[in-house]
C-alpha cells in the first residue's frame, strides 16, 4: 500500500491541553494527516466545537469518549454525537451500552468503536479492576460482544489485533492504540507495538499521540511513521 493510501488509516491523536496548541498541530501536519482523534484532555477545552469544525470541513475525527452509562443516557448522547458528523466514536464494551449505541447511530455514517482493554493495563491491573480474565481473554470476548452488538469496530492493543480480526471478520475497523514507533518511549503504555507490526497483525486503524505531536518536527515524524506502514 502507498503512504497516500494510510493516511486514511494514520489517526493523530491530539493530545494537548489548549485549543491552540491543536490547532497549531492541524496546520503544521496540514496534508500529511488527515485524520485525528480528540480525547478528554482536549474535549474539555472547546474541543468538541473543534471537532464540528473539523469535520464540518471534510477533516476526520475520532471522537475518544469512552461511553459508559444506563442505555438512555448512552441513547440519546450517541443520537447528538451523529449530529456532530465525527467519523468514529468509542464506548466501552458493555453489552447493554453497545446495543443502545448501535441502535441511536443506526442509518447514520458513525463508526462506532468498542473499548476492550486499555492499553496501559496488563494482567495485574485487569485482575485488580476484578476481573477474572486475563487482557487477552477479556479481548477477546469483549470483540465477540461487539460483533453481536453491530458495533463497527473493535479497539484494542496491535498484539491482539490479529486474534481479533480472526473473530470480526475483514471487515469491522480494528483500531489500535499504544503504536510507538522504534526507539520512542513508552510512556504510560504497557501493550505497544511498532506501526509495522500493528499493519501486518490486520490493524485497520493506528492512533499515534506523543510520538506526533511531542515530535520536534511533527510532520517528519508523521511522515516517518506513514513510510513504515507502507513498508508493511
Amino acid at each position: 500500500m502507498t503512504v497516500e493510501t494510510m493516511r486514511d488509516r494514520l489517526i493523530v491523536g491530539l493530545d494537548v491541553p489548549t485549543l491552540k496548541e491543536a490547532e497549531a498541530a492541524v496546520r503544521e501536519l496540514e496534508g500529511v494527516v488527515s485524520f485525528y482523534k480528540i480525547g478528554y484532555q482536549l474535549a474539555f477545552a472547546g474541543g468538541l466545537d473543534f471537532a464540528r469544525e473539523l469535520a464540518s470541513g471534510g477533516t476526520k475525527v475520532f471522537l475518544d469518549m469512552k461511553l459508559l452509562d444506563i442505555d438512555n443516557t448512552v441513547a440519546k448522547g450517541v443520537e447528538n454525537i451523529v449530529k456532530m458528523g465525527v467519523s468514529m466514536l468509542t464506548l466501552h464494551a458493555y453489552p447493554k451500552a453497545m446495543r443502545a449505541a448501535v441502535e441511536a447511530a443506526r442509518g447514520s455514517d458513525l463508526c462506532l468503536l468498542a473499548v476492550t482493554v486499555l492499553t496501559s493495563m496488563d494482567q495485574q491491573d485487569v485482575i485488580d479492576a476484578g476481573y477474572e480474565y486475563d487482557p487477552h481473554t477479556l479481548v477477546l470476548r469483549r470483540s465477540e460482544q461487539a460483533l453481536q452488538a453491530g458495533m463497527g469496530g473493535i479497539v484494542c492493543s496491535a498484539d491482539e489485533a490479529s486474534a481479533v480480526r480472526k473473530i470480526v471478520g475483514p471487515d469491522m475497523a480494528v483500531v489500535t492504540p499504544g503504536i510507538r514507533p522504534a526507539g520512542s518511549e513508552r510512556g504510560d503504555q504497557k501493550r505497544v507495538v511498532t506501526p509495522a507490526q500493528a499493519i501486518r497483525n490486520g490493524s485497520s486503524h493506528l492512533v499515534v499521540a506523543r510520538p506526533v505531536v511531542a515530535a520536534v518536527d511533527r510532520r517528519a515524524a508523521a511522515q516517518a511513521i506513514l513510510a513504515e506502514m507502507a513498508q508493511a
